[in-house]
């Protein structure tokens, strides 16, 4: 059984979980960066050397050709979504719990917050899908050389113009696909450590600072390792010309096994893995000072 501290306020959840999503973004951004053009990459033709040989090929030559404004291409887009973003996530979380509380001081059990963490996962979709789609060809126009977008708001408006709202929102069953089972695993993993890190007799709220970076660190773990499939289909779906993939996701799935075999699937994992722990334990810690600060200002809100 999990403990609850507090009665919990969906309300200090949104804005400590907005302050969250920007200390993310500022963690993570480099290697996501690296993630998207290592997992959308062209296949070279037999005999030519992959355009990145990993990970670390790939930050090199993105930093010695367009220096550390290229690790932070296309941030933009995700501080303007990733602010409301994962205040709507933590608002989703807190409400998913609170649904499940007869009284505020019950306990949840861990599939109970699995079921409360996923409910967030829907709450963000709507929100994360247009972002995803916009950061995900501002970062590989850089990489391809042809500039087709002066910015998030040009690639907003042309995509637009091009194929409406449908264009924006491309991608989105596979957003969801990613989110919801990965957010389940998310939140629920970083209740887990926090109760298993809390000494005997002692509050969870009372926590360190490096338990807490650990506890967010691990939970970015595990829902990487849930979110990656779906997160390269995504990527890959959302960045082809319109047409290329007409049954959506399954004819992604198809041609990348067939090509690429099974592993492909797990494209990008190494930066995917370097980012989660620094990102997300930034993003937790965020969190939590935000939330005692929060606590701190309106106690009885």
């Amino acid at each position: 059984m999990a403990k609850q501290p507090q009665p919990i306020s969906p309300v200090k959840n949104f804005f400590a979980g907005g302050f969250g999503g920007v200390c993310l973004v500022f963690a993570g951004h480099p290697l996501d960066t690296i993630k998207v053009r290592i997992q959308t990459q062209p296949k070279p033709s037999p005999g030519v050397p992959a355009l990145y040989a990993g990970t670390l090929d790939c930050f090199k030559k993105t930093f010695v050709n367009e220096g550390i404004r290229g690790l932070y291409k296309g941030m933009a887009a995700p501080i303007i979504g990733v602010t409301p973003m994962f205040a709507v996530c933590f608002f989703g979380f807190g409400l998913g719990k609170k649904l499940q509380q007869k009284h505020p001081e019950d306990p949840l059990t861990y599939p109970q917050l699995f079921a409360a963490g996923m409910l967030s996962g829907v709450f963000t979709t709507a929100i994360m899908a247009p972002g995803e789609r916009i950061k995900c060809l501002l970062q590989i126009q850089a990489s391809s050389g042809e500039i087709k977008y002066a910015g998030p708001m040009d690639c907003a408006k042309q995509l637009y113009r091009e194929s409406g709202i449908r264009g924006i929102y491309k991608g989105t069953v596979l957003t969801l696909m990613r989110d919801v089972p990965a957010s389940g695993m998310y939140f629920m993993t970083y209740e887990w450590l926090k109760n298993i890190l809390t000494p005997e007799g002692h509050s969870v709220s009372e926590l360190s600072v490096p338990k807490i970076l650990f506890a967010g660190g691990m939970a970015g773990i595990f829902n990487w390792a849930v979110a990656i499939p779906p997160d390269v289909l995504k990527s890959r779906f959302q960045t082809a010309p319109a047409g290329k993939y007409p049954n959506g996701f399954r004819d992604v799935l198809r041609e990348l096994v067939r090509e690429e075999g099974i592993r492909s699937l797990y494209k990008g994992f190494t930066p995917v893995m370097l980012r989660a722990f620094p990102a997300n334990a930034a993003c937790f810690l965020g969190f939590e000072v935000a939330m005692k600060f929060l606590n701190w200002l309106a106690p009885n809100m």
